[in-house]
């Protein structure tokens, strides 16, 4: 069975807002910045509620930040 991929944009937009840190990202998600690390290099997959509150973080649509390539 083929590994699914979802990519991201989050060092892109993190960098566009005032070249934001992971650990920033994580304290205003709620999650550790390892989650982030992981998350951002497509290491881990984010739950649902995590991918929107970094949408939410960056004011972006949900598409916009992941992508799903099958």
């Amino acid at each position: 069975m083929a590994k699914l991929a979802i990519t991201n944009t989050i060092r892109i937009q993190r960098f566009h807002h005032n070249e934001m840190t992971q650990q920033q990202l994580a304290d205003r998600v709620g999650v550790t910045r390892q989650t982030i690390a992981a998350i951002e290099s497509a290491r881990y997959s984010p739950s649902l509620e995590v991918a929107f509150k970094i949408a939410a973080v960056f004011e972006q649509p949900l598409e916009n930040i992941f992508q799903f390539t099958p």
